[in-house]
């Protein structure tokens, strides 16, 4: 799948120029929700038209921020709509109908059993992992789990995972301009698989983090009391 719509991407490069925002945007809305739409389509390639000047304000460090903010933007209103489709229809609906939007009961189950597991932290830490970042949303939602701090966990994971995507077409402009869509989409796929450990490992020192920070500040809290 990711290699029929990066075939079609370039045509899709041709309204950057001026719809080059709202493109980003409204597709990562798609590929945050429960439609099977690959991210490494949208933000590789904007990335490399950031670096080129061929997004909507023409400077590349513009164009590379704003392609971040429109696609964690979109990545969030895609994870809004995955949210409020376990808050809203609950367990039983998604497992009898969730086939019909593209939802697998083996998937759902999967995620919700990594969400109950490790809890709230996981609408973070799965943003960066593929397959389950799309649905990770669903079993927050089956949780009612406090909706500033899935707001605040995915702007967190959608914004690090765009940035990587982003960096990596930024970084192709820079070595070369004689790459085709799929040629670039494939490759950075095949670079984020071969550095997948040191992405990992970067999560876990960012995890470890959040954990010491937020026990300081209990403590901090506790002993205010």
């Amino acid at each position: 799948m990711t290699e029929t719509i990066a075939q079609n991407i370039e045509a899709v490069a041709a309204f950057a120029p001026v719809w080059g925002f709202v493109i980003i945007f409204v597709l990562m809305a798609i590929e945050s929700s429960f439609i099977p739409f690959p991210s490494e389509v949208v933000m590789i390639p904007a990335g490399f038209l950031a670096f080129r000047g061929e997004l909507t304000t023409g400077h590349p460090i513009l164009d590379m921020i704003f392609a971040l903010l429109a696609g964690t933007s979109g990545s969030i209103v895609g994870a809004y709509v995955n949210y409020y489709l376990g808050l809203k229809l609950g367990r039983p609906f998604l497992h009898k109908y969730g086939k019909y939007f593209f939802l697998k009961e083996e998937a759902l189950d999967r995620a919700e059993e990594i969400f109950r597991e490790h809890g709230d932290i996981t609408t973070f830490v799965c943003r960066l992992i593929p397959a389950i970042r799309q649905i990770i949303s669903i079993p927050a939602g089956l949780a009612k789990m406090n909706f500033k701090r899935f707001t605040f966990f995915t702007i967190l994971g959608a914004g690090i995972w765009g940035l990587i995507l982003l960096l990596i077409g930024f970084s192709f402009g820079m070595a070369t301009g004689d790459m085709t869509y799929p040629e670039m989409v494939n490759k950075g796929k095949a670079l984020i698989h071969d550095n997948y450990i040191w992405i990992l490992l970067a999560l876990a020192l960012l995890v470890v983090g959040y954990i010491l920070l937020h026990k300081k500040i209990m403590g901090n809290g506790k002993k205010g009391a």
